[in-house]
């Protein structure tokens, strides 16, 4: 029996809990989980370089025998049938990320024929949790535990932490 082999991309800059979760779940369905940071062309100003957001997921995903990170700046529908995979794994928190996730399942369908697109539901827990709020909380000097794995609060801290506490400046 062949491998199965899906593929969970992304930017995942950076990878949160959300993330998380959609990835364990995979990785209970399928024989190996792929998780993939992609070049997102329509998102210029990325908080982490490609190689920083492989090495922040694979800290988080350490735990998980069948799930490897990888990274690839080309067409995801390529990179699957380089590897053979039979799915992709796509997080949905709510029905505004549907229409723009189900024209991607087209595309690469269209592309590559034998790939088939898994929709899951995020946990209601993390229903309202994005990359770009974690990166908004923690410039802002915020808790991001709650947000976050703990492997990784410290290096998103410096990255994106308050440099200065402009408080001061005004007294």
């Amino acid at each position: 029996m062949e491998k199965r082999i899906a593929i969970c991309p992304g930017s995942f800059d950076p990878i949160t809990k959300g993330h998380l979760d959609i990835i364990r779940r995979a990785s209970g369905l399928f024989d190996e989980v792929i998780v993939l940071i992609l070049v997102n062309y329509a998102k210029s100003n990325t908080a982490f370089t490609p190689a920083e957001r492989v090495e922040l997921a694979r800290r988080v995903t350490k735990d998980l025998p069948n799930v490897r990170v990888d990274f690839f700046g080309g067409l995801l529908a390529d990179y699957a049938s380089h590897v053979g995979a039979c799915t992709l794994i796509k997080g949905l928190r709510a029905v505004s990320d549907f229409e723009y996730e189900f024209q991607m399942a087209l595309t690469n369908k269209k592309l590559c024929p034998t790939l088939e697109t898994m929709f899951m539901t995020t946990d209601i827990q993390y229903m309202y949790l994005s990359s770009s709020i974690v990166r908004e909380v923690a410039t802002m000097g915020g808790d991001i535990s709650e947000f976050v794995c703990p492997e990784i609060i410290d290096d998103i801290r410096r990255r994106l932490g308050p440099k200065n506490d402009k408080s001061e400046e005004n007294k």
